[in-house]
C-alpha cells in the first residue's frame, strides 16, 4: 500500500460503553496522533450510560432473549430516545477531547443514513414462555459509505449505531457488529474494538495472535457474553475485505503494533 493510499484508508475503532470513562488524557493523545495519519471513524457502545440514566435498565426484565438463545436490549420507541439522549452527552464528551487535540469530529447517527438493518426477531421468552413482541432492532443489512462526506485524516466521525429499517423505523444494533460492518463497507483496513480487557483470554491465558477459524471455534466453544459477540463481530468484518480485527483495552497504535491485545486475521 502507497503511502498515498495509506492516508485515504480509514481505521475504525469501536469504544466500548464500558470502558470509555477509563480511557485516561495518554489515550486520547495517541488517538488523536493516528487521526493526523489516516481517517478515523468512531463506533460508539451505551451500555454503561444507559444504566446510568436509569435503574430500569439494571433489572433482568431489560434484556429479552429470543428462541435461539440470542440476547437482545428490549428495545421500545421511549427506549431509542434514551439510546439518543445519553450518546448525545458521550458526543459531546469524545468530539471534545479530539477537537481540543487539533482533531475536527462530528457525531452521525446510523439511522440517517449509514446503516440499514433487516427485520427484527419477533419472538421472544417471558416468564418462561414465547410471546411475541415489538422489539426494535434488527440485523445490519447494509452500509452506505457516502454518508460519511468527509474521511481524511485529520478529522474524526462518531458513529451512533441506530440503523433504519424498511419500514423506516429506528431500531437498535450491536455496536461491535455495527463496527464491523461500517468497516467493511468504507474499505478499512484495520477494526480496532476498544474494550475492558487487555486479551483475549482461552483456557485463561493471553492470545495473542488468533486466526478467524480458531477464533470462530472458540467463540461457539468457550467464548461468553460480550467476548462472543466481539468475534462474531471480527469473523463479519474480516468477511468483508478488513485485513485484521485487533481487541484489547490499550492505545490505538499500541494495539496496531500488535505491542499488546489480540490480532485476528483471516489466515
Amino acid at each position: 500500500m502507497s503511502a498515498t493510499t495509506a492516508r485515504r484508508t480509514p481505521t475504525v475503532v469501536k469504544l466500548g460503553g464500558s470502558c470509555l470513562d477509563d480511557l485516561a488524557g495518554a489515550w486520547w493523545d495517541d488517538l488523536a496522533r493516528h487521526a493526523q495519519e489516516r481517517p478515523l471513524v468512531l463506533v460508539h457502545g451505551w451500555s454503561k450510560p444507559l444504566k446510568r440514566l436509569s435503574a430500569r435498565y439494571h433489572e433482568p426484565s431489560a434484556i429479552l432473549r429470543d428462541r435461539y438463545g440470542n440476547q437482545s436490549r428490549w428495545t421500545t420507541p421511549e427506549v431509542i430516545e434514551d439510546i439518543k439522549t445519553v450518546s448525545a452527552e458521550l458526543a459531546e464528551s469524545v468530539l471534545g477531547r479530539l477537537e481540543r487535540r487539533g482533531v475536527t469530529a462530528e457525531r452521525l447517527l446510523g439511522s440517517d443514513g449509514l446503516v440499514s438493518a433487516g427485520e427484527g426477531e419477533r419472538w421472544w421468552w417471558r416468564e418462561k414462555q414465547l410471546v411475541e413482541l415489538e422489539n426494535l432492532v434488527g440485523p445490519i443489512t447494509g452500509v452506505d459509505p457516502s454518508a460519511l462526506k468527509n474521511l481524511q485524516p485529520g478529522h474524526a466521525y462518531l458513529v451512533t449505531p441506530l440503523a433504519r429499517n424498511a419500514a423506516g423505523q429506528e431500531v437498535n444494533t450491536d455496536a461491535d457488529r455495527a463496527a464491523a460492518a461500517v468497516a467493511g463497507a468504507t474499505g478499512a483496513r484495520d477494526l480496532v474494538l476498544v474494550t475492558d480487557v487487555a486479551h483475549l483470554l482461552v483456557d485463561g491465558e493471553p492470545v495473542p495472535r488468533i486466526t478467524a477459524r480458531a477464533a470462530a471455534e472458540f467463540r461457539d466453544k468457550g467464548a461468553t457474553g460480550g467476548m462472543r459477540k466481539k468475534l462474531r463481530a471480527a469473523g463479519e468484518a474480516l468477511e468483508r475485505g478488513v485485513e485484521r480485527v485487533v481487541i484489547g483495552s490499550a492505545p490505538v497504535t499500541d494495539l496496531l503494533a500488535a505491542r499488546t491485545g489480540t490480532v485476528i486475521t483471516r489466515t
